[in-house]
């Protein structure tokens, strides 16, 4: 009546593990994505800084750039000198971007239990809406 199956079912070649791709842990793809989020959050401190430099910020972007070369095995981020490009900046939109790009690490980092990055995440967090006037950050 049913013809029988001749091929492999698509279940079973799966469950042989014979994959052509690398496999990460957990811990390692949630270090790339926490990687990832300070190197974006650094990026925004160091355009912060070139527009008004401040001793709170240069030692963020130290604390950042820390925390980066140890989640990346001992590998330093690649930091540029940041000039101010627009006619006029917009500091409250950078700090904007900043609170929730470091909301992002603080997620990632309590996901994985990483309490260094944490405590720097919520930190920042702080600072940053600290800068911002409540209207402007209400309008986010």
């Amino acid at each position: 009546m049913y013809e029988p199956i001749r091929s492999k079912s698509v279940h079973s070649t799966m469950a042989d593990g014979t994959t052509d791709f690398p496999h990460r842990s957990r811990d390692e793809e949630l270090d790339i994505q926490l990687a990832g989020h300070l190197a974006a959050l650094l990026a925004v401190t160091d355009e912060l800084r070139a527009l008004a430099p401040d001793a709170d910020l240069d030692a963020a972007a130290d604390r950042l750039a820390e925390q980066m070369t140890r989640l990346r095995g001992g590998q330093a981020p690649v930091r540029l000198q940041v000039a101010a490009t627009r006619p006029e900046p917009r500091p409250a939109a950078l700090h904007r971007r900043a609170h929730t790009l470091a909301a992002r690490a603080l997620v990632v980092a309590a996901s994985r239990a990483d309490t260094a990055v944490a405590i720097l995440a919520a930190e920042r967090m702080d600072a940053h809406s600290a800068a911002l006037d409540p209207r402007e950050f209400a309008a986010s």
